[in-house]
């Protein structure tokens, strides 16, 4: 269990919060802290940039097995792909923290913020935040352009890193032995990733193989 820190609280002093959640690796150690710390809340999962569906759907079964063993509610939102591809049209080879990024994160929070909205929630976090590969002010900002559209609603844009958590994320990866995902989610990602690695010799990515804590190759 991470330690606790002495500045944690949720903003407010709102007694539920909604939290998007990413995938299981990450949304792991932040669904831990948050019950340890007897934080009320509810994990929704909203992420039409993952491809293909079975990606999708794998990641999200990762994700409900988790929350199921915490006794955390759990929203399954659609995969509204199609307007997920509509949003980034245009921004297909931006690079990785790019415009195509924002575009998505934009797109996934405001799903959520209008979620919180709409059942009472007057604050709502993700998860992404806590991966070296993100860009936390991206996101943050992304969050808080989000919940300024709903009136009393705001973005917690809590470092998740802080106090041993991305320390805990890959142990409880390896405990719990969650789908390890090899890039993070949409098509162009997966394109820019087999570049870099067909460039270095390597194979392209099998997905759906590999697993936190197995002995994999």
């Amino acid at each position: 269990m991470a330690k606790r820190s002495e500045n944690f609280a949720v903003p407010g002093g709102a007694r539920a919060v909604l939290v998007h959640s990413c995938c299981a690796p990450c949304a792991g150690p932040i669904m831990e802290r948050l019950k340890g710390e007897g934080v009320d809340f509810t994990v929704l999962f909203y992420n039409p940039n993952i491809h293909p569906r079975a990606e999708y759907e794998l990641r999200k079964e990762e994700n409900i097995r988790f929350a199921a063993r915490l006794g955390v509610p759990f929203v399954d939102l659609d995969y509204e792909t199609e307007a997920w591809f509509k949003r980034v049209k245009g921004l297909e080879w931006e690079p990785e923290r790019g415009a195509r990024c924002t575009a998505c994160f934009d797109m996934r929070f405001e799903r959520s913020a209008l979620y919180a909205a709409e059942h009472g929630f007057s604050v709502f976090t993700s998860t992404l935040g806590i991966s070296r590969w993100k860009d936390m002010n991206q996101i943050n900002a992304a969050g808080e352009r989000a919940a300024a559209r709903h009136d009393a609603l705001s973005y917690w844009t809590w470092n998740w890193r802080k106090d041993g958590g991305s320390a805990r994320m890959v142990d409880l990866a390896k405990e719990e032995q969650f789908y390890q995902q090899e890039y993070c989610g949409c098509l162009y990602s997966l394109r820019d990733s087999n570049r870099h690695r067909l460039a270095q010799g390597r194979e392209r990515i099998a997905r759906g193989t590999k697993f936190y804590g197995r002995d994999t190759a």
